[in-house]
């Protein structure tokens, strides 16, 4: 159950893609919007 869980999570954060945050994957959009922040 604990791999299952854990499976579940990293789908969700690095797999899953959202129409609504152009197209990118939760971990990618915080990375998008991390980086124009800083720029």
């Amino acid at each position: 159950l604990e791999q299952a869980i854990h499976n579940y999570i990293d789908y969700y954060n690095n797999v899953r893609i959202k129409t609504g945050r152009k197209n990118m994957t939760p971990i990618e959009y915080r990375n998008h919007v991390l980086t124009t922040l800083t720029a």
